[in-house]
C-alpha cells in the first residue's frame, strides 16, 4: 500500500512539475528560415543581387553624367559672345557629360535657324535620355515578378506539405505550424526583394527626372545666348 501511495505520489510531482515550467519557445534564426525556403530561394538570392548591382551602377552613372560645373555654361556664353566658337566646341566636348553633348550639338549648328539647332539637340538629349533610363526598368520588373516567385514557394510547399500528411497521416499541430511558417518564409523574401527594388525604381527615375531637368535648363540658356546678340 505504501509503495502504491508513493508511486501515485511520484506521477503527481512529475505531472506538477511538466505543468508550472515553462515551455521555452525555440528561436527562429533568419539563416536558418531562409534555408528552409527550399529551391525557390535561389531565383529570390539572384533577384536580390541584380537588385543592388542594377540600383549601384545605375547610381554611379547617373550621378557622373549629372555633374556639371556651375560656370559652364558661362564660359560657352563668353566664348560665343566673344565670336570664338572653337574655343566654345572644344570646352563643350570635353565636357563628358549629356549637358556638354547637347551644347556641343546647338554650337555645330550656329548660323542655322533657331528651330534647327532647337530639334538637333532634342535629338541629342533623347538619346542621353535613353542612356540614363537604361536597366533602370530592370528594378521594376523585379518589384513585380520577386512577390510571384515568394508565393509561388509557397504555394508549392504547403502542398508538398499537405501531401506529406495524407501519405503519412500524421497531422500534429506542431508539425503543421512549423510547415506552414517555414514556407511563408519565401513570401515574405519576395515582398521585401520586390519593395525594395521598387524603392529604388523609384530613387533612380527621380534622379533621371533631374537630370532631365539639367539639360533642358541648360539648352534654353544656350537658345537664349544665341538670340542675345540680335536683340
Amino acid at each position: 500500500m505504501n509503495i502504491f501511495l508513493l508511486q501515485v505520489q511520484n506521477a503527481v510531482d512529475t505531472l506538477s512539475k511538466a505543468v508550472t515550467t515553462p515551455v521555452t519557445p525555440k528561436e527562429m534564426h533568419l539563416i536558418d528560415l531562409l534555408f528552409k525556403g527550399g529551391w525557390i530561394m535561389l531565383p529570390l538570392l539572384l533577384l536580390s543581387v541584380a537588385t543592388v548591382f542594377v540600383f549601384v551602377e545605375r547610381w554611379m552613372a547617373i550621378q557622373k553624367a549629372t555633374k556639371t560645373d556651375d560656370n559652364f555654361m558661362n564660359i560657352i556664353r563668353d566664348n560665343i559672345l566673344s565670336g570664338n566658337v572653337i574655343a566654345a566646341r572644344n570646352f563643350a566636348k570635353n565636357t563628358n557629360n549629356p549637358v556638354g553633348r547637347i551644347i556641343d550639338k546647338g554650337l555645330q549648328r550656329i548660323g542655322k535657324p533657331i528651330d534647327s539647332i532647337e530639334n538637333s539637340m532634342e535629338n541629342v538629349a533623347q538619346l542621353e535620355m535613353y542612356k540614363l533610363e537604361r536597366n533602370v526598368n530592370i528594378l521594376a520588373v523585379i518589384s513585380k515578378v520577386a512577390p510571384i516567385f515568394g508565393f509561388v514557394g509557397t504555394l508549392v510547399g504547403l502542398m508538398q506539405l499537405f501531401f506529406n500528411i495524407n501519405a503519412t497521416g500524421e497531422y500534429e499541430l506542431s508539425t503543421i505550424a512549423g510547415g506552414i511558417y517555414t514556407k511563408l518564409i519565401t513570401s515574405i523574401t519576395g515582398l521585401v526583394i520586390g519593395l525594395i527594388a521598387y524603392l529604388l525604381h523609384n530613387i533612380l527615375h527621380t534622379q533621371v527626372e533631374k537630370a532631365l531637368n539639367k539639360m533642358e535648363a541648360s539648352a534654353a540658356d544656350f537658345l537664349d545666348v544665341l538670340q542675345e546678340p540680335t536683340r
